[in-house]
């Protein structure tokens, strides 16, 4: 192509060139190709087709143009001009040694070096021109990286295999960076104009390079503060989809230097079908790939989904065993029955959940189902208005993440179904086919027996963890006398295992009552009856069929889930609330931390005087003035302006509320979590980034883009 050019213009000085050379140092004006060979993505970037070649010479046009007559030829230099300018550069380049060094001699003399001054610090080099330039590029390139980060830009504007063979057209990127020359940024200018033809401005490989480094400095700013806090504990949220991968997205509490307690987003970890490598590779991350030292971790909780339960439990017991001061807890932001409901291992709950969700997302998703299901309420309920205005407004809101979720639906049941019936059927075009699709299988899923036995089942088990649940999603002193009525929560549910044929009776009664209102038929499920293949009992009823397969797990497995989670060392951690003012007044200040605060010992500045402490402590508040208030909470308590003069106390209480079963007092000090769920829903699947997702997560953190620059030329010089 570069030879067709020369030979064509007849540019006899060029002949001896190699076409690297001319490549490298000429560029080919676009008026000698046919507009069919050319793709256009910018005014600075002309990119030609692969069998493009120069075609268009018009020798004599320039002739009739009065200006192209003047127009400025490249002087060629003599050797004596070429060695004048030489000599300036040289000149130039001494100068400005010489001011280097004389800045370096003034440092030195005020620098001592650690070996007693016997050697002399390192004198700092000074950047070339070429390096101070690529630098500066860099810069540009991070800077619109985290721009698309906080704004939460994919980097890829269109898929490219969707486009026809041929046609070029710029990702969001490349869009952003012509977008900034076009804005006067001479350094990308420069560099881009200098590019050879049809390479890309930035590849794909360095975007992903860069956008790690971005990633990884991001996350060290909160990680910075973790470690100079020392103690922490790791939450994890539910399993999501990133780009076609399950990941398992990692929050960490911690108390920062202005004693708030803060819940951060930190990143997100793939995830691994095998619990076992999942806990070696959950442990690996934190500590080796974010440098947090587990010894200091004081809880863990996680939230998850259905079916993932008993993987998470496998990743909480190891890590256990290695840090036993690593309670594990539940999280704050789940609701206890939603949480052990999503961790019964029987099939049949897993797939009523799911049916749940799919249900509520459906009439989030359009408020003309909402008011037609208010209308279905209100017919339902006429002779009861309190109870038809109070699920209205439930509906209105995410009731599937309530205490009571399973008695709520049980008394919605008839009009969800009645409503999803009205539209499924509806042949006017008042409905999409999509709604009127999903309201036909939802209808069906809710109106299916095995349904209807499940959350009647789940609702009345469930019934005697709901206001211990409540309880620990309250204030301070509920969640202190919460852990002490566990035993009494424990004894029902065992009560009730030993009279399970009795409890179950009524159960199943309650199920058919309700099925029989909505018309269905009461049977053994479809699957069961296939799978014995003509070997059927005939004297395997529903009743009995349900209690095995259904109540008895289910009772057994939240026994055991509740002592599990609530483990001794779970519950002496809570007796320790009663440190917190308002706790303290409650029980007459006569309280006794000592015993409950041994397992902290090694956490406090001075344990051995714990004991005299507590007791001034004690004294402070009891014998306080008519008109000061007890803290009411332990984010209260960490900002008395005296609270300093009480050392292990403080220790203490920053360490009880790292408990993730604490919520975070503050709002505003918990918004990851709130800005990861809002990512997630404001981000389609495809276009989701794990780097871009903790840029925009956690866009309020300062960015040190010479931190990133350095950084990324040290690792890909």
């Amino acid at each position: 192509r570069c030879q067709r050019w020369v030979e064509n213009c007849r540019r006899a000085d060029l002949e001896d060139k190699t076409p690297d050379q001319l490549n490298k140092h000429y560029r080919l004006c676009a008026k000698h190709f046919e507009t069919s060979m050319i793709c256009r993505s910018s005014p600075y970037r002309t990119v030609l087709r692969d069998n493009a070649v120069p075609t268009i010479f018009d020798l004599t046009s320039h002739l009739n143009n009065p200006h192209s007559r003047h127009r400025k030829r490249i002087k060629e230099l003599s050797e004596d001009e070429i060695r004048t300018l030489k000599q300036q550069k040289i000149d130039e380049a001494f100068e400005r040694k010489q001011a280097t060094q004389e800045s370096n001699e003034s440092n030195e003399q005020n620098t001592v070096s650690e070996e007693g001054g016997e050697e002399q610090e390192e004198k700092a080099v000074p950047l070339t021109l070429e390096e101070r330039e690529n630098k500066d590029y860099l810069k540009s390139l991070f800077e619109i990286l985290i721009l698309m980060g906080k704004q939460n830009i994919p980097l890829d504007g269109h898929n490219v295999d969707e486009l026809p063979e041929g046609i070029f057209t710029s990702d969001n990127f490349q869009a952003l960076l012509e977008y900034r020359i076009n804005g006067g940024d001479e350094v990308l200018r420069k560099r881009f104009e200098m590019t050879a033809v049809n390479l890309e401005y930035c590849s794909k490989t360095q975007q992903k390079q860069m956008l790690e480094v971005c990633e990884n400095c991001v996350r060290e700013e909160t990680l910075r503060e973790v470690r100079d806090s020392h103690f922490f504990s790791i939450v994890t949220d539910e399993v999501v989809d990133i780009a076609g991968e399950e990941h398992l997205p990692v929050l960490v509490r911690f108390v920062d230097d202005s004693h708030n307690l803060r819940e951060e987003f930190i990143g997100f970890l793939p995830y691994e079908a095998d619990p076992e490598i999942l806990a070696v590779k959950f442990h690996a991350t934190i500590t080796e790939k974010w440098g947090l030292n587990m010894e200091y971790c004081r809880g863990q909780a996680y939230i998850i989904s259905s079916g993932f339960a008993s993987k998470m439990k496998v990743v909480a017991t190891r890590l256990l065993e290695k840090y036993p001061q690593a309670v594990y807890t539940l999280c704050s932001s789940c609701a206890l029955n939603v949480w052990l409901a999503k961790s019964v291992p029987v099939v049949g709950v897993s797939i009523a959940l799911g049916t749940i969700e799919e249900v509520c997302g459906l009439f989030n998703q359009s408020p003309q189902l909402l008011i037609e299901l208010d209308n279905t309420i209100s017919a339902l309920f006429q002779d009861n208005d309190e109870k038809g205005n109070e699920l209205k407004k439930i509906c209105r809101s995410q009731w599937t993440g309530r205490h009571d979720t399973f008695e709520v639906l049980v008394d919605l049941l008839q009009a969800l179904v009645l409503c999803l019936d009205a539209v499924s059927s509806d042949l006017s075009i008042r409905w999409s086919n999509f709604i009127v699709g999903r309201a036909f299988v939802l209808s069906s899923a809710l109106t299916d027996f095995d349904f209807i036995v499940t959350i009647v089942i789940m609702k009345n088990v469930l019934s005697f963890t709901r206001a211990f649940g409540k309880n620990l999603q309250g204030q301070t002193s509920d969640v202190f006398f919460a852990a002490g009525s566990l035993t009494a929560v424990l004894h029902s549910l065992n009560e009730v295992m030993e009279n399970i044929e009795v409890y179950h009776e009524f159960w199943f009664e309650e199920a058919t009552n309700l099925a029989t209102k909505l018309d269905v038929q009461i049977k053994l499920p479809g699957k069961f009856r296939r799978a014995q293949q003509g070997n059927f009992d005939p004297d395997m009823t529903s009743e009995n069929y349900y209690k095995e397969i259904l109540s008895v797990p289910t009772v057994e497995h939240i026994i055991q889930e509740l002592k599990d989670i609530f483990s001794e060392q779970h519950l002496k951690a809570l007796k320790c609330l009663s440190l917190v003012p308002s706790v303290m007044g409650q029980l007459k200040f006569n309280t006794s931390e000592e015993h409950h605060a041994d397992m902290f010992k090694n956490d406090l500045p001075n344990p051995d005087t714990l004991s005299a402490e507590l007791h001034c402590w004690r004294i402070k508040w009891k014998h306080r003035g008519k008109d000061i208030e007890l803290p009411a909470t332990i984010y209260e308590a960490l900002h008395l302006p005296d609270i300093k003069f009480f050392p292990n106390v403080y220790a203490l209480l920053k360490v009880l509320c790292l408990l993730p079963v604490m919520k975070v007092e503050n709002e505003k000090y918990g918004i990851g979590r709130k800005r990861l769920k809002a990512y997630l829903k404001n981000t389609l699947t495809g276009q989701r980034s794990s780097n871009l997702a903790l840029l925009n997560i956690n866009f309020d953190i300062k960015h040190d883009l010479d931190l990133m620059v350095d950084t990324y030329i040290k690792l890909y010089p």
